[in-house]
């Protein structure tokens, strides 16, 4: 296995001789099988294949390098209070005497290389619709439009397509040409899979489609080496951009926040922050979410693949680990450019393993985005409220945001005035609503769940139209039958199980 290899070129200190002759067999043989792919590439094809193979080159040289876990759990420490802030303290600065000053320095970038499969949906997920036929990508123009109308300025949205996307998603960027949002795009890289016994690429040629459609992954966190490989990084910054707002297109509760900007703009040029990232209280949803720590004088952000098995626990632990990585960030551009020209983003590789239809084992090289936040100077984090992490990954959370638990305004989802509390309810919708078409058909109308604070929904349900659901509301149809909630029907702290249909006479 990989772990064998890895461990067997790398283990305990300094390489041997052997191990180092074993490295460079490695690295020569994955260099003649990149270089037979490129031979297969078509016209336009070879100068991007070329960049994402180098950049494909350099993680496969660190991975074969690694000494053991890239952390020592002894190393580890809390971050000192000034290294993660809270966001009143932050907001208490108040807005920008000139906003639209501000807001002239800021890019939007959004992560936007996902395909709704998890979903049950065909394409790139942020062409699903979230609420009221909006698509994450409809809500994102209307966020940014808004802004540039209200304050007379000019953000442009960025967005990282991969190549599972990308042809989608420019196609149906025509319907924005009259609104007021200059959309420009770029591709994250194009990456083999690995056969994790051989260590060679599976591919056979750098076709994506038929026999070769599971041979490659999108390069994940790598959007440093994409964004400057594309020229927009360079474009940008001539523009007079100073910052970027990098997001998840899936998380609607990332929006451009004026205080944090204001907080990054209001710094003396020497002592100028470079990036910041949003962190938020963890829930015991949140406990496999990668979370900052203190590792050697640097902020860090540690996920859950570098933990060492006996730590495990510890890690998800509340108490321990209190928050996690929204994956909001705020990166100076500059800064970007910088550490690009000097190779010095140093972020850590995450060995994916993956078995294929076939039966065949694979591994992708990762590294994410955040980890880049300990080669930036006068890094920090913000603990934002949870209102800013609303990422719709489930139908669960399509629930959710699809109910009067949320108002849409300009493109921001807020939290309804009427609701008590401000956490969301826990949702967790059976398998029968994993797809978002069969999750629809399920609902006559989205039930009121402005009192709800748990709903467990398993096996054959469908709702009525105005269903009201209160307090802990759990409800299961056996196999073999079916429950119908009746329309108008109100369920308050109720358990629903057995056989209940409805039928009209």
């Amino acid at each position: 296995s990989v772990c064998v290899v890895s461990a067997g070129l790398t283990g305990g200190g300094a390489m041997t001789e052997f191990q180092e002759k074993l490295r460079q067999q490695h690295e020569e043989s994955l260099h003649r099988e990149l270089e037979a792919l490129l031979a297969t590439a078509e016209h336009g094809e070879l100068q991007s294949s070329r960049k994402d193979f180098r950049g494909f080159q350099e993680l496969f040289h660190r991975f074969l390098q690694v000494k053991g876990p890239s952390v020592d759990w002894s190393k580890i420490r809390r971050p000192p209070e000034p290294s993660v802030q809270p966001y009143e303290q932050i907001k208490a600065k108040g807005l920008p005497d000139d906003v639209s000053a501000c807001l002239s320095k800021l890019a939007v970038v959004k992560l936007n290389g996902g395909l709704g499969t998890s979903m049950g949906c065909k394409g790139p997920k942020s062409l699903i619709s979230v609420r009221n036929e909006n698509t994450f990508l409809d809500l994102t123009v209307q966020q940014i439009e808004h802004l540039n109308k209200r304050f007379n300025t000019d953000v442009p949205l960025v967005l990282m397509n991969s190549f599972n996307t990308d042809h989608d998603t420019k196609k149906i960027l025509q319907k924005y040409k009259h609104h007021r949002v200059n959309i420009h795009t770029f591709n994250q890289s194009r990456y083999p899979r690995i056969n994790r016994e051989s260590l060679l690429p599976i591919a056979r040629s750098l076709a994506v489609g038929g026999e070769n459609a599971e041979a490659w992954y999108p390069g994940h966190g790598d959007i440093y080496a994409s964004f400057s490989n594309s020229g927009l990084l360079d474009q940008l910054i001539a523009e007079g951009k100073e910052y970027v707002f990098v997001s998840n297109i899936d998380n609607l509760g990332a929006t451009v926040d004026l205080f944090i900007l204001h907080h990054l703009m209001s710094q003396p040029a020497d002592k100028r922050c470079e990036f910041i990232m949003e962190v938020t209280d963890k829930t015991r949803a949140d406990v496999k979410g990668g979370t900052l720590i203190q590792y050697e004088d640097h902020l860090r952000l540690l996920e859950i693949a570098q933990v060492p098995k006996a730590h495990v626990d510890e890690f998800k632990s509340v108490s321990k680990f209190k928050i996690f990585n929204t994956n909001n960030l705020w990166i100076s551009l500059p800064a970007i450019r910088r550490l690009q020209d000097r190779g010095a983003l140093d972020m850590e590789i995450i060995v994916n393993p993956n078995t294929l239809d076939g039966g065949l084992n694979v591994i992708q090289l990762e590294t994410a985005v955040g980890a880049g936040i300990k080669s930036f100077s006068n890094a920090m984090g913000v603990n934002v409220p949870r209102s800013r992490f609303l990422p719709v990954k489930t139908s669960s959370d399509l629930l959710l945001v699809m109910s009067n638990l949320y108002s849409l305004d300009a493109g921001s989802l807020t939290m309804s005035e009427k609701r008590e509390f401000l956490s969301t309810p826990h949702v967790k919708l059976g398998s029968s609503f994993t797809k978002v078409q069969e999750f629809l058909s399920r609902f006559d109308s989205i039930p009121d769940m402005l009192e709800l604070d748990h709903l467990t929904v398993s096996g054959d349900v469908t709702f009525g139209k105005n269903v009201s659901l209160k307090g802990t509301v759990i409800i299961i149809a056996n196999h073999g039958d079916r429950i119908d909630i009746p329309a108008g029907a109100m369920l308050e702290n109720k358990i629903v199980s057995g056989n209940l249909r409805i039928l009209d006479h």
